[in-house]
């Protein structure tokens, strides 16, 4: 039976939606999987009915495609697709960067500097679900960072969409060791509190990032229907 928290004080549909749509993102349920209604319902332990809501607003996320006389499956991916997230995170992030090095406490900069070393620390024993967190984490204390509540919105609305990337990239391309040394030029000029070089190295790392992708044979044909 799949993990459901029954106990959450929501709606069954709403429980259902949010423990397909992460299976979906961490890329558990893969690609191309057909959503059967019945076998859905019978792992989770529910009727159909809201199986059936939470495939339609999985639709609606663009995570899953419904077709005509075929049925539901999980939405492809592609190197594009990926390439188009990163297009957008790219001058987004460069901002939210510039901001945060101005307006973070040192507090909170000494905060972004445990992720990192944690991150690291996660690279070496090579906890790849560890990185995926460590990775997001050190992200999102930058976005919050900003102090610019549209900004934020934007960035974290974002950020789960990329989600469902970082456990494509970080499996399947060879950048692990290369974001240490990204992260450690962003956190260095931020503790400097050198607005404009941390926005730099933002952008170069995003850059960076996505012309991995492009070039990255290991990554094209992940997302093909059927493939396990």
């Amino acid at each position: 039976m799949l993990n459901i928290n029954m106990q959450e004080h929501k709606p069954l549909r709403e429980l259902v939606y949010e423990e397909l749509r992460m299976l979906i993102m961490t890329g558990q349920i893969k690609p191309g999987t057909r959503m059967m209604e019945i076998d859905l319902a019978e792992s989770m332990g529910v009727s159909r009915t809201p199986v059936r809501e939470a495939i339609r607003q999985l639709e609606k996320d663009n995570l899953v495609t419904i077709e005509p006389r075929r049925g539901a499956y999980v939405s492809d991916i592609s190197a594009k697709d990926m390439e188009d997230m990163l297009f957008v995170r790219e001058p987004l992030e460069g901002l939210a960067t510039f901001l945060a090095a101005q307006n973070m406490t040192d507090e909170e900069l000494d905060e972004l500097a445990r992720v990192n070393t944690k991150y690291e620390e996660a690279y070496n024993k090579g906890e790849t679900e560890a990185l995926i967190q460590l990775d997001t984490h050190f992200h999102n204390l930058i976005t919050d960072g900003s102090r610019n509540k549209y900004l934020i919105n934007i960035l974290k609305d974002l950020q789960e969409q990329v989600l469902r990337f970082r456990y494509i990239y970080f499996k399947s391309i060879r950048r692990a060791a290369e974001v240490i040394d990204e992260h450690r030029l962003i956190l260095n000029n931020m503790m400097a509190r050198n607005q404009e070089a941390a926005q730099k190295y933002s952008i170069d790392h995003i850059i960076k990032l996505r012309a991995s992708i492009m070039r990255e044979e290991d990554f094209h044909g992940q997302s093909e229907r059927g493939e396990e």
